[in-house]
């Protein structure tokens, strides 16, 4: 198994490509080897989230970490991945035991370097080395680590403190966690409006707890809560992929938040990391596209003064080209990397990060990683400042659009294990692209931008751009096209009416052409 876009992913089992207690010792064992050959001190931290195993593979990591002579500290039970970036820094390292918003079939294990970001090229290289040299799993040294259960709570103890010298196995004080929760509601303006109705769903994951402190210490009005997904769940019972992007998986919140007449719909995925957001329309609620939180997110750091002067805003090679002309008309530098936070955390002078499958990094100084629970508040207090002024979150959308042109997009997946459709696009592009001319084709194997090779295609053709790659943690080909329409006042309606006509036709033929 490979380090992907998000660490290490695969359904649970026995093979030798599945996700087991053996994959996690030699994955612990190689880290500890890439440790020590650096002199990296200080303990690694580990988290895990409330998935089947988690818990027992948590103890796996700190079991080994202990063996291989490292210190462990332990998160005192399940928590969200922001969590445990926020408790790295400082720290040798960081093991997060999840698979995020895959299937209850997955699990994963995610590193983070001292820096506080995920493993990234060539360190995940030189740690799949030392994995592949490890020895048989049952072989690797390790000390003796316990489950413990009560009142449905899964938690770690230590059952021996000693194994390998000085190394050691402690749990993560409360303290830290308590930090994390002062950090993201001090991102907040103090003072603000914080009449709002939110209706609420955590998705049967590990954020409802952390982000109902969240919520209550930033003084919001309390949450609509959806009460079959409020308590994590390894089943996911309720939907039948965990993942808020997936159709039907905000039914039950959506429900709520018609019942209750809500101002807002907040939803956060198993562990926590991604926030969807909804907003009421005509017929019922709207769900926001990742490009339209990361514009809504950017355009109130910026009115905010939060995001300094040598400070930078970066997205992916997949997201809007819109958050590029909003740095632009204010001074700001803006990045594009490849996709996946282990690329973002990483721009020089970060300042604020998004990329379009709902992840938002407001607080890079805090957490170098997406965050949906400092998200979420963030646009909690843009949306009750919108509403003390008698406006709405799509009312604002209006406004960027008015300021910086009509930006629209059309995501589309298939899901496919054959890895030969993006090399026959190639070999084979469209020349038009919905009636238009396709000005540049690239093959991000090859980029001319300066970024790294990666598997995909771009297709650029007038106002519209598209781009082909294979997702990084699951068996899918994504499909990502975008439109920027021209700044100034325009009739809106019309203008967002041509370009989705544009997308919509663009869309077709491109899934036409991959047999989809």
């Amino acid at each position: 198994m490979r380090f992907g876009t998000a660490g290490l992913r695969a359904p649970m089992g026995d093979g030798p490509g599945e996700f087991n207690v053996d994959l996690v010792a030699r994955a612990t064992h190689g880290l500890a080897v890439y440790l020590t050959s650096r002199q990296v001190p200080g303990p690694v931290v580990v988290g895990f989230d409330a998935r089947h195993g988690s818990a027992e593979f948590a103890a796996e990591v700190a079991a080994v970490l202990v063996g291989a002579g490292r210190s462990a500290l332990v998160m005192p039970r399940p928590l969200p991945t922001p969590v445990l970036a926020f408790a790295v820094r400082g720290a040798a390292a960081g093991v997060m035991i999840t698979a995020s918003h895959n299937p209850a079939t997955d699990n994963g294990y995610k590193v983070y370097l001292a820096d506080g970001a995920q493993i990234a090229p060539p360190e995940d290289a030189t740690v799949e080395a030392a994995m592949a040299h490890a020895p048989p799993a049952a072989e690797i040294p390790r000390s003796a680590v316990g489950i413990g259960r009560s009142d449905d709570t899964v938690e770690i103890t230590v059952t021996a403190s000693r194994a390998s010298g000085r190394a050691r196995i402690a749990v993560v004080p409360e303290a830290v966690i308590q930090g994390y929760l002062t950090r993201a509601v001090g991102l907040l303006q103090p003072g603000g409006p914080r009449t709002l109705r939110a209706a609420y769903t955590p998705l049967h994951g590990v954020a409802g707890a952390t982000f109902r402190r969240a919520w209550a210490a930033a003084g919001f009005d309390p949450l609509v809560e959806v009460r079959e997904q409020a308590e994590p769940h390894p089943d996911f019972p309720t939907v039948a992929f965990p993942n808020p992007e997936e159709p039907g998986a905000l039914d039950l919140v959506t429900a709520a938040a018609v019942r209750s007449h809500a101002d807002l719909v907040l939803a956060h995925d198993p562990d926590g990391d991604r926030c969807a957001v909804m907003v009421p329309v005509a017929d019922g609620f709207r769900a926001l596209s990742g490009d339209e939180v990361g514009a809504l997110l950017a355009s109130h750091l910026l009115e905010r003064d939060r995001i300094p002067a040598d400070g930078a805003l970066a997205t992916t090679i997949v997201s809007s080209p819109l958050l590029e002309r909003m740095a632009a008309a204010h001074g700001r530098r803006c990045v594009r990397t490849l996709t996946g936070f282990k690329w973002l955390a990483r721009v020089p002078g970060l300042a604020y990060a998004y990329e379009e499958a709902l992840g938002y990094c407001t607080d890079p100084g805090a957490v170098r990683d997406k965050d949906g629970i400092t998200a979420a508040l963030l646009v909690a207090e843009l949306a009750a400042h919108c509403r003390a002024e008698g406006a709405t979150l799509q009312d604002r959308l209006d406004d960027l659009a008015r300021r910086y042109g009509v930006a629209d997009s059309a995501p589309r997946s298939i899901r496919t294990t054959d890895a030969d459709i993006v090399g026959r696009l190639l070999a084979d592009p469209p020349a038009t692209l919905a009636g238009l001319a396709v000005e540049h084709v690239e093959d991000l194997a090859f980029p001319t931008s300066g970024l790294p090779g990666t598997p995909g295609l771009r297709l650029t053709a007038g106002p519209l751009r598209a781009i082909l790659r294979p997702s990084g943690t699951e068996p899918k080909l994504k499909l990502y096209l975008h439109a920027l329409g021209a700044p100034g006042p325009t009739d809106l309606g019309l203008e967002r009416h041509r370009l989705a006509a544009l997308l919509e036709t663009a869309a077709a033929e491109l899934l036409a052409r991959l047999g989809a």
